[in-house]
């Protein structure tokens, strides 16, 4: 979270968007497309993964083909990242400061 949240923050999140991405259903920070990109990241990111048709449907209602390949392919990155630093024990570096 650390680095994804300074690089959101550097591509014009908010940082009220950004403390709201757990909670992304729920906010009115989020457009559609948002929603959709983040329900597929969170399908994609349990363990085990488990993408819904619904999930995947909502996905290609807002992204094309190559759009879709690209966001999956970042999401997968992003987890085989995030697990090779626990395995590591690479902590945060605390470039980005939570709300309080």
């Amino acid at each position: 979270m650390d680095t994804n949240a300074v690089g959101s923050s550097k591509g014009g999140a908010s940082k009220e968007k950004i403390a709201a991405v757990a909670h992304f259903r729920e906010s009115d920070l989020f457009n559609s497309e948002e929603r959709a990109a983040l329900a597929l990241a969170e399908a994609m990111t349990a363990t085990p993964a488990v993408i819904t048709d619904e999930v995947f449907a909502e996905a290609r209602r807002h992204f094309n083909e190559k759009q879709l390949v690209e966001l999956a392919a970042t999401v997968a990155m992003e987890n085989e990242r995030a697990r090779f630093n626990r395995a590591f024990g690479v902590e945060s570096q605390h470039f980005y400061e939570r709300l309080s």
